[in-house]
């Protein structure tokens, strides 16, 4: 009897490697989507000789929900979660049969993870490298960032490297077919993705919001739902079972279903400002055309980047005991159940004394370009800022434009496919 298309295992994989929500949304899934328009790979192709698969990695930045937004889109014949890697490097054929031939791709998290998998699998390797390649003794090919990234190498492996671009600057492109939000000024509202950080970004920007609202009156806002998140989480932040929400007062948020046939959730908060929910993954279309956003430090502001919106970054820290979201082992130690409270004080006091930039376009560019509130901040101050930034449309064209000139050109995914396609095995 002749086995079903898709029962048969291809003879080659290509392999992406991530570690978090950000670089899930922003390079993985734009990089498997023109995967699978330059080659015939399943699952979109049953019975393809190619698969395309993924394997997240262990990152104390993850959500934990991440296998699951992989699974939702649908591109992926195979996921093994980050809690499932270390089984996996030392029994891959538990997670099934792989092909003899292929390529791994870092594309976040530890790059010493894929040279790892990548011995394992016994496949080519390639590197993203945003800033710097670690281990280029062990990379096939290294597609680089930018200038700064090739550089760094040493001179014996430059030869595997190229320049694509910022995987980033084709975002917005993706927004431009996109069906206009209705009229009027929008403001994004970005509470963040992760626990610590919705635990004070909601009720923040919700009270923010209120009071932008009367100073502003025909100011309307957009509130993105992050792929690891969900609306009953945003509730429930925003109500009095978290205790961050007392310090800002007012009635908790209720949520206004959408009327027959328009399809759109709004989040009614205490005051009575309608936010518009956007549940739709990714949000570029809305974000693109909004005229300011107010948002968490993070990858967000790494997209708000490529897609040329003006922002405020913003980091209250009165309440540091409960922002234990960073990077590396500070993160690790703040996590620790027995030493958190004052351990993760103690370490996010000490990393806000001697922080650099912490949103990516002013990392990028070495200088503020976009202003970061950090410290005791109210959301009447930043409330106040808000307006004087939409009060001024050419202050917002001049930060516009300065997003614009670090994003760089469009095409970094369709170069990046194309050194994949490269070491893939010949047909």
């Amino acid at each position: 009897m002749r086995e079903p298309l898709l029962s048969r295992t291809p003879t080659t994989a290509i392999v992406l490697v991530c570690n978090g929500p950000g670089e899930l949304t922003t390079w993985v899934r734009p990089l498997a989507q023109r995967l699978h328009r330059q080659l015939e790979l399943q699952p979109v192709v049953p019975g393809a000789a190619c698969s395309l698969e993924l394997v997240l990695v262990p990152c104390p930045n993850a959500t934990g929900s991440e296998a699951r937004v992989a699974r939702d889109l649908g591109l992926f014949s195979r996921i093994v979660p980050a809690r499932k890697f270390w089984e996996l490097l030392v029994r891959p054929r538990r997670h099934g049969p792989w092909p003899a031939h292929g390529v791994v791709v870092f594309l976040g998290g530890d790059q010493f993870w894929t040279v790892l998998l990548s011995a394992r699998l016994g496949y080519r390797h390639l590197t993203y490298a945003e800033w710097v390649a670690r281990w280029p003794r062990w990379n096939d090919r290294i597609a680089a960032m930018g200038p700064q990234a090739a550089t760094r190498l040493p001179p014996r492996w430059r030869k595997r490297c190229t320049v694509v671009g910022d995987l980033m600057a084709d975002l917005s492109e993706e927004a431009r077919a996109v069906a206009p939000l209705p009229e009027g000024e929008w403001v994004a509202l970005l509470p963040g993705s992760k626990r610590a950080k919705l635990q004070v970004g909601v009720p923040f920007l919700l009270d923010t919001a209120d009071r932008l609202a009367r100073l502003r009156p025909g100011c309307r806002f957009i509130l993105p739902v992050a792929p690891t998140t969900s609306v009953p989480d945003l509730l429930a932040y925003g109500g009095s079972g978290n205790p961050i929400q007392r310090h800002y007062g007012g009635q908790p948020p209720r949520l206004l279903e959408p009327e027959a046939g328009s399809g759109q959730r709004w989040l009614i908060s205490g005051a009575g400002t309608p936010i518009l929910l956007f549940e739709q993954h990714p949000a570029h279309a809305p974000l693109s055309q909004c005229a300011l956003a107010l948002t968490t430090v993070g990858a967000n502001t790494a997209e708000l980047g490529a897609l040329g919106v003006p922002m405020i970054v913003l980091v209250p820290t009165q309440h540091l005991q409960v922002m234990q979201a960073w990077d590396g082992w500070l993160g690790l130690l703040a996590r620790l159940p027995l030493l958190r409270w004052l351990l993760g004080l103690a370490l996010t006091a000490w990393r806000m004394r001697q922080r650099g930039f912490l949103a990516w376009p002013n990392i990028s560019a070495g200088r503020a370009v976009v202003p970061e509130r950090v410290g005791a901040i109210t959301p009447a101050e930043i409330a106040a800022e808000a307006n004087e930034w939409l009060a001024h449309p050419e202050r917002l064209r001049g930060q516009r434009d300065d997003l614009r000139s670090l994003r760089g050109q469009p095409g970094a995914v369709a170069a990046l496919a194309a050194m994949v396609q490269e070491l893939l095995p010949a047909a």
